[in-house]
């Protein structure tokens, strides 16, 4: 079906993206533009783990993918009430996801910054095709609790929708806007979700709702990786008034197909496994949490914003696709993060070369940037840009050019000999930060700039040992 839009699409549908010839990106080339396209890839690599034991969607199936935490995918072929397998784990393993897109791990950020950069100077558009596998299956008798959405902390407060994509349009502009949420099932109908502050499908849904009226989306559950990345593109690098979805086409190597929904005013992807057809209803609140967030932490119980669908389409032989709770959020946010404050930071600070988002700050509090120091203080204009590139972030580590960013001990190494506490640390308090960091008032809180570079010029005595080089390969080497 997949090449069926493909041809679709070549029938004349996009004339207009032909401006560009080449793109960054090759996922559709290589069979993966749509999630089976991205399992059998993993299969045939042996990258993928098969659950073939029925489990239990309450609370079973997330502890038994915790025990493969940062390793291969995992696809449950069983799951208890459903019959639909579950797919879990596509963005905990850098390496992994590195190989789906062709390239060595640390390139993955900076293939990001340029399929942004491309779709900023010429951005291929989504196009619009008239039938799509999304929509194999009209549902007549839904009931979202049906759905195998799993249950993974044990106190949340009901299942999870967490990879599914949302689609909306600017309620003024028509502009399409696509995000990930969290959104808890509460009914057959019916659904409570958490929109963060700053966000463009919030800045839409006030303004909808401030005219009394509900935001119609589309919730797209099971989709590539290019659709993915795209959604969880910052808002400093995706501006409000442009489709981030045209991202999805540089790193797809071909225009995103979308394909009109049945029941609102907005388009869904053509190459999801399940569309939720729904509503942000204006003037209404109800519960929604516990739910197992970023921090490692639950995020409370509040009064929070109501989802009612109306219709679900679906292919006749989907796969739910849900997104554990750690290192996946991490990779998954981080990752385009990383990419967002590169481009932003480097053009600024010209001797930035490298920016990671760590583990332990949960791939949004805690940054390590490596610069070329040329000249004293611009390791203290890395820091401040980083933090206006990335509010969200709480630290930020500048290093010299020798410290390896992705290796936590070489920065706890530069911590150790490079930064004195009475000098290299910048306090900005009363900043704003994320809201569902709980260490923050609401998101108010101070932030933290260490500066782990050696001075410069570099003293004798900060110079760090070497070793020659070598090739292993030239020795004769007898294994114990």
């Amino acid at each position: 079906m997949a090449k069926g839009i493909a041809r679709d699409m070549r029938k004349g549908k996009h004339t207009s993206s032909r401006r560009r010839t080449t793109l960054c990106g090759d996922l559709a080339r290589r069979g993966m533009s749509d999630l089976n396209g991205v399992i059998d890839f993993l299969s045939k690599r042996r990258q993928l783990v098969r659950v073939k034991t029925t489990v239990d969607p309450r609370y079973e199936l997330g502890a038994v993918a915790f025990k493969f935490h940062g390793g291969k995918p995992v696809l449950f072929e069983s799951v208890k009430g459903s019959p639909w397998a579950v797919f879990a784990g596509l963005y905990w393993n850098r390496a992994v996801l590195a190989d789906l897109f062709g390239l060595p791990e640390t390139r993955l950020p900076f293939h990001f910054a340029e399929a942004v950069a491309e779709w900023r100077s010429a951005p291929v558009h989504p196009v619009i095709v008239d039938s799509a596998p999304c929509q194999e299956v009209v549902e007549k008798q839904w009931d979202l609790r049906k759905l195998p959405a799993p249950l993974v902390g044990t106190r949340e407060g009901g299942p999870y929708l967490t990879a599914a994509v949302i689609i909306a349009r600017d309620p003024d502009t028509g502009v399409r806007n696509a995000s990930i949420m969290r959104c808890m099932i509460t009914g057959r109908d019916r659904m409570t979700c958490l929109m963060d502050i700053g966000r463009h499908l919030r800045d839409y849904y006030e303004r909808a709702e401030a005219r009394g009226q509900p935001l119609e989306i589309t919730i797209n559950n099971g989709v590539d990786p290019a659709v993915h990345i795209a959604s969880v593109v910052p808002a400093v690098a995706a501006p409000i008034e442009l489709d981030e979805l045209g991202i999805a086409s540089h790193l797809l190597g071909e225009p995103l197909a979308l394909v009109k929904a049945k029941t609102v005013a907005v388009e869904a992807v053509a190459t999801a496994q399940f569309v939720l057809e729904a509503e942000l209803l204006p003037k209404l609140r109800e519960p929604e949490g516990p739910a197992a967030e970023v921090t490692g932490y639950y995020a409370q119980k509040d009064n929070r914003w109501v989802i009612r669908v109306k219709g679900v389409t679906r292919r006749k032989n989907p796969i739910w696709h849900t997104i554990i709770p750690g290192r996946e959020v991490h990779n998954a946010v981080g990752l385009m993060a990383e990419a967002s404050i590169f481009r932003s930071v480097s053009s600024q600070v010209p001797v930035v070369k490298d920016v990671v988002l760590t583990y332990g700050g949960c791939g949004f509090y805690h940054a390590v940037v490596q610069i070329e120091k040329n000249i004293e203080g611009m390791e203290r204009n890395a820091i401040l840009a980083t933090f206006a590139a990335f509010p969200s972030l709480k630290q930020v580590v500048v290093v010299d050019s020798d410290v390896d960013i992705r290796d936590p001990q070489d920065v706890e190494w530069a911590l150790a000999t490079r930064f004195r506490p009475d000098r290299d640390i910048l306090l900005i308090p009363h900043a704003r930060g994320h809201e569902l960091n709980p260490v923050t008032d609401a998101g108010l809180g101070c932030k933290i700039g260490l500066d782990a570079t050696a001075p410069y010029p570099r003293p004798q005595q900060f110079e760090r040992f070497k070793v020659r080089e070598v090739d292993i390969n030239d020795y004769e080497i007898e294994p114990s």
